[in-house]
């Protein structure tokens, strides 16, 4: 299969959850997810979130004491059926540079309308 023709199909070994970084939350995303959970818009970002370093938006916080998103619940994503766009994006849309060390998504066809 050609470089430009692959595709990554994630397996959901949950590697991209617990590395080091920013999961930035799209504009209506905050409001999208608080309404999944079921909690007040409030509360979400009270407790969910932080303000970027760049004071340009919010993201996920993290699980105290470590790089694990505090969306991660074992093996499976809180969010799975409201995902926001940056974790559903990777590795496809963005990926940075060695992330095929930990992530074991597979190349297959891509999907129609990717």
């Amino acid at each position: 299969m050609e470089a430009e023709e692959a595709w990554y199909q994630c397996q959901r070994c949950t590697n991209c959850c617990k590395w080091e970084g920013d999961v930035v939350l799209a504009e209506g995303e905050v409001e999208k997810i608080a309404e999944y959970l079921k909690i007040p818009l409030y509360d979400f970002v009270r407790h969910y979130t932080r303000l970027r370093e760049n004071r340009q938006g919010l993201s996920l916080i993290d699980k105290e004491g470590s790089d694990e998103c505090i969306m991660l619940d074992g093996v499976d994503c809180r969010l799975q059926e409201v995902k926001p766009y940056q974790c559903t994006g990777f590795p496809n849309r963005w990926n940075f540079e060695n992330w095929r060390e930990s992530c074991e998504a597979i190349p297959g066809p891509r999907p129609e309308g990717a």
